[in-house]
């Protein structure tokens, strides 16, 4: 493991699970994180409304809120080392910053036990949206179930779309899994904003 180069041995051969960015903009290999609250994303760019959404969230949680980078995705290839530093740059004397190697949720929720997610609505959906686990109901439901079990919620905000304004009382959740999930209120936040929009 290169305790040099933690961003290096996280795109590896993924022996490092997850990298600690602090304030100051160093990456480190850090032991287990639980009971934490994690914003994730992609960040291209990191905005306005995600840090105003992190404010309200740590508000809301009465912790601090870290934002999450999965280096690796679904359907992507993975994150170049300099495509990492880039995006992780943007954090420095502002956030901490989570580099990770868990693109889905239930991998999230395995890392770090015990956490709030703060999460917009629109990714409240897909998470219980049988399209996203092959079009599968029952695979669905064990990862929400397994997602419980490791102790994870999610805190939603709620997304402009198409002139109206969709919050979690918009979201067809199951009856079962409802419990996980909160809506943030429209008056403590709201950013019509996104990182597509600004890339252009």
């Amino acid at each position: 493991m290169n305790e040099a180069d933690p961003i290096g041995a996280l795109l590896g051969d993924g022996a490092v699970e997850f990298v600690c960015v602090d304030l100051d903009g160093a990456p480190g290999l850090d032991g287990r994180l639980e009971g934490v609250a994690l914003l994730p994303g992609s960040f291209n760019p990191l905005h306005h409304g995600h840090e105003a959404l992190a404010s309200v969230a740590s508000n809301l949680l009465g912790r601090e809120v870290l934002f999450e980078l999965s280096v690796v995705n679904v359907d992507k290839p993975p994150l170049t080392h300099a495509e990492v530093e880039r995006r992780a740059s943007q954090f420095a004397r502002r956030w901490r910053l989570l580099l990770t190697r868990a693109p889905r949720f239930v991998e999230k929720a395995r890392l770090f036990p015990g956490s709030a997610f703060v999460i917009g609505w629109d990714t409240a959906v897909r998470l219980v949206h049988p399209r996203y686990y092959q079009d599968s109901e029952a695979a669905m439901r064990a990862a929400l179930d397994e997602m419980r079990d490791h102790g994870a919620r999610f805190l939603v905000a709620g997304r402009a779309s198409d002139g109206a304004f969709l919050t979690l009382e918009d979201a067809d959740l199951p009856e079962a899994f409802a419990d996980m999930f909160e809506g943030i209120p429209e008056s403590l936040f709201r950013a019509d904003i996104s990182s597509t929009e600004l890339r252009g």
